[in-house]
């Protein structure tokens, strides 16, 4: 059998058998079934709406008597704050807000609570602000047209193909929810899968097992085996959860309904994720080959190798910039980049729909660099596989790769 073949069978079943490797693939699925779980539970257990509840005001404007109850919540009219205050102390209220005499000009509403908030939740927000604009409008304007202040639209968005003809991948909220989540995926599988190459490079390394294995394959035999043996077995965890979303969306969706419900999962997006993992991890698989060859064991391999994921992290970092303006000449330049273009072509794609030249750029330079890197690399394996000690410097490195 070839030698080549040989070692990725066995890099593959190595990968396959971690516990770490396993613990991973199993749960994201587990986590997505447990929250689901959880929502129905909480869902279930929450009753049909709010709890009623009674809250007191003190009128110091005047005028706001009218429209005291608000579904489960009955306002209760104060002459002063000290009788407020005293009823929430004896806990027949349980907060109260108070309309000062410059109202008109500055909104300004006070509130006052015995409990520690961040604020006041949706359901008293929404109650307090109905009670003030039904009693400022009550007799000037229609009750239709109140009803329209308080609630000026209903925006829906409808993307639209150049033809006019409404297209078969919408936007929105929801539609954003999985891409990120494919993106946090998807480096996250990259790292692991580098980083196992780089371990294990390193520990061969430090046992002296590196010394045996060239004595019978090639340097660049070992290096091909290695990299698509832990790749293909990346791939399968890709391939994995790729499956299970689907089914994930649907339970949920029926399940939970709401913003899970307009989720789609295009089998163009899945094609490019896999695509765009296949070769981000060929080129962080060639990067953490040349970074394990040349360092003196695993643990110092793996810190080199953190530096250089920090370009495919960026994204996250500024996720609230990429959702608002994704088509910023910084968002176009991490596409093309070969260090960031996996996970920013995934995530923009939540998003927007990046041009097809863009794509083709971002795939073209990624190809193009692991082609060079891995003639690199196949020369520093050469060269440095073998040796120990000190790390050797970049200057070095690159000398070293000339004369070898």
């Amino acid at each position: 059998m070839n030698k080549t073949l040989l070692i990725l069978r066995h890099e593959f079943r190595q990968t396959a058998k971690r516990r770490g490797f396993i613990v991973m693939t199993l749960i994201v699925p587990v986590i997505a079934l447990v929250l689901i779980g959880v929502v129905q539970l909480v869902s279930g257990t929450a009753g049909p709406g709010p709890q009623a509840a009674t809250i007191g005001y003190v009128d110091e404007l005047g005028g706001f008597q009218q429209f005291t109850s608000q579904g489960n919540i009955t306002l209760i009219r104060f002459g002063t704050t000290d009788d407020a205050t005293g009823a929430l102390i004896a806990g027949n209220i349980s907060e109260y807000f108070v309309i000062p005499p410059d109202y008109i000009s500055t909104g300004l509403i006070n509130r006052y609570t015995l409990e520690k908030q961040l604020a006041a939740s949706p359901a008293v927000a929404a109650a307090i602000n109905h009670f003030l604009v039904t009693n400022l409008l009550v007799g000037k304007v229609p009750a239709a047209t109140i009803a329209r202040i308080e609630a000026p639209s209903n925006l829906v968005t409808t993307r639209l193909t150049e033809t006019g003809a409404v297209a078969p991948e919408q936007g929105g909220y929801g539609n954003l929810i999985v891409p990120f989540f494919f993106g946090i995926l998807l480096a996250l599988s990259i790292i692991v899968s580098s980083t196992y190459l780089v371990q294990g490079l390193g520990d061969e390394k430090e046992n002296r097992l590196m010394e045996i294995l060239l004595s019978s394959v090639s340097p660049r035999q070992l290096l091909t085996g290695k990299v698509l043996g832990i790749g293909a077995a990346g791939l399968v965890q890709v391939a994995f959860w790729a499956i299970s979303a689907p089914l994930l969306l649907s339970l949920a969706s029926s399940s939970i309904g709401g913003l899970i419900s307009a989720i789609r999962l295009p089998i163009s997006f899945v094609a490019l994720a896999v695509a765009y993992f296949i070769l981000g991890y060929s080129l962080f698989a060639v990067i953490s080959a040349a970074i394990g060859a040349t360092s003196s064991g695993s643990r110092e391999g793996q810190q080199l190798m953190g530096v250089l994921t920090i370009p495919m992290l960026i994204p996250f970092w500024f996720a609230s910039l990429l959702i608002f303006s994704p088509d910023n000449p910084a968002w176009v330049f991490f596409t093309i980049f070969p260090l960031s273009s996996p996970v920013e072509v995934v995530m923009r794609l939540g998003v927007t729909a990046i041009p097809a030249w863009q794509l083709v750029a971002s795939m073209a330079v990624l190809i193009l660099t692991i082609i060079g890197v891995l003639a690199l690399t196949t020369k520093i394996f050469r060269v440095y596989l073998l040796m120990y000690g000190k790390r050797p410097g970049f200057g070095e490195v690159l000398r070293n790769i000339k004369t070898g």
